[in-house]
């Protein structure tokens, strides 16, 4: 008898809500066949208690994808999106940017130098991005209060067997 393993699959109708609220609406025209570029990394980059294979899955679209600086190739990871929610939520910027910090560390360790060396300028644009967009006044409130409030939603991991 023949077993098969149990597919899992997450299925959204308008909105990621993981750690934080991820707005589909009107991005999933993007792409043909997925989410866009960004929106991939999105949902890594929103995982508060990241884990390592998440990490690799950033890198290794990151390695393969380039940054679009004004979102002006949708074949592109556009840093320009990824920055304008960054800049519009704290919780948000704060899980993403700590995650793209996680990320550059462990592709020193994880990847060949002429990958990880790919991986960390991309890293490095879209820190910088995010780093030079715009903070409203809301943003800058809640960046006062920092990590003493928690900033993200609980989520329970889906157990696999």
């Amino acid at each position: 008898m023949n077993s098969v393993a149990p597919i899992h699959s997450d299925v959204f109708i308008d909105k990621l809500r993981f750690c934080h609220e991820i707005d589909f609406r009107g991005r999933l025209e993007i792409e043909d066949t997925t989410i866009s570029l960004v929106d991939l990394l999105l949902e890594k980059l929103q995982i508060v208690e990241i884990n390592r294979k998440d990490l690799v899955d950033m890198m290794m679209l990151l390695r393969q994808h380039e940054v679009s600086e004004d979102g002006s190739d949708e074949h592109l990871i556009d840093g320009a999106y990824l920055a304008s929610l960054c800049g519009s939520n704290w919780g948000l910027w704060r899980t993403s940017t700590m995650n793209l910090h996680k990320a550059s560390s462990l592709a020193l360790d994880y990847l060949p130098p002429e990958d990880s060396e790919v991986v960390c300028d991309r890293l490095e644009v879209l820190v910088r991005l995010i780093d030079d967009a715009p903070k409203g006044l809301k943003w800058r409130a809640r960046s006062r209060v920092g990590d003493k409030v928690k900033w993200y939603r609980d989520v329970e991991e889906v157990e696999r067997d």
